[in-house]
């Protein structure tokens, strides 16, 4: 069966569903129960007094916000930035802690010592590689500046060899 004659069928039962689901969709409505467009809000408008009564109370916060800015003197907000007094440990309370710390210690120190210590498989190891004798070749370098120069001139043909590939 060739494959448009395929097509063909599908449509046919497309447009015959299609059908169907309309006739069904008629049949369930009435007129009544159609959907009601969609309410847009209408856009809430203020009365100019009701303008009047924010903006002035907005412009009584700014006042009371200046004010206070107004009534502390520059001397007075340095005085309060300064940095607290750094506090002291006493030389007693000091000597609890470290002796604290060290106890501590000790108890970690005695709990690893009583532990045995873990032991390792002996591995074999594989046997060493053999020296291999290398020739040493002196080479001559070039200068950095003839090397800047010379580098771009080794590139262009190895690209003209990969176009040419």
């Amino acid at each position: 069966m060739p494959i448009t004659s395929i097509i063909t069928e599908i449509d046919a039962e497309i447009e015959r569903l299609q059908k169907a689901r309309g006739l069904l969709s008629s049949i369930g409505e009435s007129p009544k129960e159609s959907p009601a467009p969609a309410k847009i809000p209408a856009k809430r408008k203020l009365s100019a007094a009701a303008r009047e009564r924010i903006a002035a109370a907005q412009r009584k916060r700014w006042a009371a916000a200046k004010k206070a800015v107004k009534t502390t003197p520059a001397q007075v907000a340095k005085k309060a930035a300064a940095p607290a007094k750094k506090r002291k440990l006493s030389a007693a309370a000091r000597k609890r802690i470290a002796d604290a710390q060290k106890k501590r210690w000790a108890a970690v120190k005695a709990e690893t010592a009583a532990k045995p210590a873990p032991t390792k498989k002996a591995s074999k190891k594989a046997p060493p590689k053999k020296a291999t004798v290398s020739k040493k070749v002196a080479v001559k370098k070039a200068p950095a500046a003839k090397a800047k120069k010379a580098a771009p001139e080794k590139a262009t043909p190895a690209v003209t060899e990969a176009a040419t590939s």
